[in-house]
């Protein structure tokens, strides 16, 4: 993997370009003090200030630890000066006016990502966004973002930098009708595309099953009549949505490898595919005993107690010894 395939997957790269097939987005360059804040883990965790008074938790400071005494000094004895919660009112604006062209609702994510992983402290439990707090709330809160912020090119075989020079902000228009059943990762190696993955692979859809086919020509329609024409790597994914109208939706890029999840597919697999011929492979969950485990939870996976003996570690158990059940059961074989 080259710099430059990292590079075209960024949404400011590729989404004008494909800008009539995909979801409706505004895309704003960050400022360096904002990029800081993200990085920024020396101190409490203190969401800015809302010029709109729109906090998603006013004076919220995420360190319970020291919440009491966060604005003693260490080590002085002596108060100190309360600290300031930082504000972006620039920003902020421009996504106020963003937020609203959209219909009211968004979901962010960065130049590559999107901060999935602290969804769970969103009052709704998804991306789901309505002011800059609740966006602020989420970037700050993932571990996820720090990819796009500091790893993005560690799998590159030409690295010279870190990170990008400059950062950008995805508002992604907020679809309440959104399927998850309905997306679907694609591998394309050698400008071929040679794999499909269902996106939630922690679900059965009987659905999925019945539309296979359609999907599968659909999707390769899509693929050599507007993607393989307009992206110019050789190995790359990219994510598609297809909606009720079987209109097909470019969602994302990734680079092949590295931190894309193949989801339903193993690297390995992938890359013995030929690069010629006719094998496309599409691939969905087929039963509920194919699920791909996962742990649907209100709070990160880090969080839970899953050591031995504990609750967790029995349903763990639990679940897998039904799995295995089912799966020797005459019914599984059928």
């Amino acid at each position: 993997m080259k710099e430059e395939d990292v590079n075209r997957c960024q949404i400011q790269e590729w989404y004008p370009r494909f800008k009539l097939v995909s979801t409706r987005t505004f895309i704003h360059e960050l400022p360096e003090s904002f990029v800081q804040y993200l990085l920024d883990d020396s101190g409490p965790f203190l969401l800015p200030v809302s010029i709109s008074n729109e906090d998603a938790f006013p004076n919220r400071i995420h360190n319970p630890e020291e919440e009491e005494d966060y604005q003693v000094s260490e080590g002085s004895g002596d108060e100190a000066e309360p600290l300031s919660p930082p504000s972006f009112p620039e920003l902020e604006l421009k996504i106020k006016e963003s937020i609203e062209t959209l219909g009211g609702a968004i979901f962010p994510k960065l130049n590559w990502s999107a901060p999935k992983d602290s969804a769970w402290i969103s009052t709704s439990g998804t991306l789901r966004c309505t002011t800059f707090s609740e966006i602020a709330l989420l970037l700050r809160s993932s571990d996820s973002l720090i990819h796009d912020l500091c790893h993005a090119y560690d799998s590159c075989s030409d690295k010279t930098m870190s990170m990008p020079p400059n950062f950008f902000l995805a508002l992604r228009k907020w679809y309440p009708s959104f399927q998850p059943e309905m997306e679907f990762r694609c591998f394309v190696r050698g400008q071929k595309l040679v794999g499909i993955s269902q996106r939630e692979v922690t679900t059965f859809y009987p659905v999925l099953c019945e539309k296979k086919n359609d999907l599968e020509v659909l999707i390769e329609e899509f693929f050599n009549g507007i993607v393989r024409l307009k992206f110019e790597s050789n190995d790359y994914t990219f994510d598609v949505y297809v909606t009720q109208d079987e209109r097909v939706k470019v969602l994302d890029f990734n680079p092949w490898g590295a931190f894309t999840l193949p989801l339903l597919f193993t690297w390995e697999e992938l890359e013995q595919k030929p690069r010629e011929g006719d094998d496309l492979d599409f691939r969905i969950v087929e039963s509920r005993c194919a699920v791909q485990p996962g742990l649907k939870t209100a709070v990160p996976y880090d969080y839970l107690d899953v050591s031995a003996g504990s609750g967790w570690d029995q349903f763990l158990r639990n679940a897998g010894e039904e799995l295995q059940r089912q799966t020797k059961s005459p019914e599984a074989g059928a």
